[in-house]
């Protein structure tokens, strides 16, 4: 019986040292490969957990802050440091994220945002949208300096513009600040292009965007989204803050 069996044994012996067997061998280590690498990408996005407030000072950042952790108003000042606390996204306990309040003031604000841009699973850049018109050019430095950091572009943390204060009638809306911003941004670049810059010293020039054509959010490695939120809320102090989008959001990228 076993010598009946050889020829159809070394038939088969053959086919797995032959090119197929080559072919098939390839394809596992490629797979092995990817799974790993995925491993290693979400091992890296897991560890990080802090969702960070930026933006100009009183844009509102700070009561969106006290907010979004008690639900309670607050009477508030501007932040000379950093404030931090665990925030649940869902009624699972096991399911949150750390905030951290970060200073907008112009002489803090890079300093703090180097100390925890590595962290960073998610960005929320807060905007006054009632004050906007005015402070644009300032509110798209900021944002320019974010955008062309090099941990920020190779880790690219989900990023939400918050356009917040809709609850004052002269507020401007999520798409006029978007626009508004792709075209001061756009400018910036223009203005820069001869010599880029990145706020991460280990890291080579930054460019923003897609050479050859005007910035637009979508040019990002990072997903960029807009929401329309109100932190003081329509009936002030004794009402609810308009936070629903952004709760939602912080759901998504928890």
């Amino acid at each position: 019986m076993a010598s009946g069996l050889e020829p159809d044994l070394a038939a088969l012996r053959r086919e797995l040292s032959g090119p197929a067997a080559l072919s098939v061998l390839i394809a596992l280590i490629a797979v092995a490969v990817t799974f790993l690498i995925w491993r290693f990408v979400q091992g890296r996005r897991s560890s990080r957990k802090a969702v960070l407030l930026l933006g100009l000072c009183d844009a509102g950042k700070t009561l969106l802050f006290a907010r979004l952790l008690s639900g309670r108003y607050r009477d508030t000042q501007t932040s000379i440091t950093d404030s931090s606390a665990t925030y649940r996204v869902s009624q699972d306990k096991s399911t949150n994220v750390t905030l951290i309040d970060l200073p907008g003031h112009e002489s803090l604000r890079l300093q703090f945002l180097e100390r925890f841009k590595a962290a960073a699973r998610a960005i929320v850049f807060v905007v006054d949208s009632v004050a906007f018109q005015r402070e644009v050019k300032d509110v798209a430095e900021f944002l320019y300096q974010v955008l062309v950091d090099g941990t920020v572009l190779k880790n690219a943390p989900a990023l939400l513009i918050a356009c917040n204060k809709q609850d004052v009638t002269m507020a401007k809306s999520a798409k006029l600040i978007q626009q508004q911003l792709e075209k001061e941004l756009n400018t910036l670049r223009v203005t820069r292009s001869a010599a880029p810059t990145s706020l991460d010293s280990s890291g080579g020039p930054a460019q923003l965007g897609k050479k050859g054509k005007d910035f637009d959010f979508s040019q990002l490695p990072m997903k960029v989204e807009f929401v329309e939120c109100s932190a003081r809320g329509s009936k002030g102090e004794e009402g609810d803050a308009d936070l629903e989008d952004l709760q939602k959001w912080l759901v998504k990228v928890a």
